[in-house]
């Protein structure tokens, strides 16, 4: 069996927005779904919030990923026959937490928040790419994330919708989320704080802002 992802060691910090980049095949979105818990390591061990994940049973992976990490897609997965705000709701009601006024109104003002304020009874076929992407945007924050994980959320995207789609992630990252993103363009992972650049499943590269400082590797033990 081959190996995919090998000998990464990497800290993401609270409140950061990191980019994480690579040629196709590079192992890039093996290692962001690492990261979201979707998939389970070999080896190694990967922490959320502090806490150890990989002796952890499928469905303490499955809550967590509920409770902690919210998830953003090239393609936006919405359920076509919910409008905006019931594809929002979606993730709230599986927590079971708020009764379903207060879904109803921290989904309108998540949406709101996001310039949908007057979508939010369309459904995903009345809205356009970068709306559809946007209430995506909205269902990944809707149970409070401390980390959203989003993986070429701007890949179907026109330039005006992915420049959108980045100022949000950076205002999400602002307001102290954890934000990281798989992207192709090298020019828009320049805007996040830092660059993970990965090639044959290894870390060949950490760049930090606009100047692309690149910061010292370990080698992999």
């Amino acid at each position: 069996m081959a190996t995919i992802v090998n000998g990464i060691d990497l800290t993401v910090n609270k409140g950061e927005f990191l980019a994480i980049t690579g040629p196709s095949g590079s192992g890039k979105s093996s290692l962001l779904y690492l990261i979201g818990l979707l998939d389970a390591p070999t080896e190694g061990e990967i922490f959320i919030c502090g806490q150890p994940t990989s002796a952890m049973s499928d469905s303490e992976r499955s809550d967590m990923r509920l409770s902690k990490l919210g998830f953003v897609f090239q393609f936006h997965f919405l359920l076509p026959e919910f409008s905006a705000l019931e594809n929002v709701l979606l993730p709230m009601r599986t927590l079971g937490e708020l009764s379903e006024t207060e879904m109803r109104e921290k989904g309108t003002k998540l949406l709101t928040s996001l310039g949908l304020g007057d979508q939010v009874s369309r459904k995903p076929s009345q809205l356009s790419g970068g709306q559809r992407q946007r209430v995506a945007i909205a269902r990944a924050l809707a149970n409070d994330p401390a980390i959203i994980v989003a993986d070429e959320p701007t890949g179907n995207l026109d330039t005006v919708s992915t420049n959108q789609v980045f100022e949000i992630m950076r205002e999400v990252a602002n307001s102290g989320r954890t934000v990281i993103v798989v992207t192709h363009d090298v020019g828009l992972a320049a805007r996040a704080d830092r660059r993970v650049n990965v090639v044959d499943g290894k870390i060949a590269g950490i760049f930090v802002n606009d100047a692309a400082k690149k910061v010292p590797v370990a080698e992999p033990q």
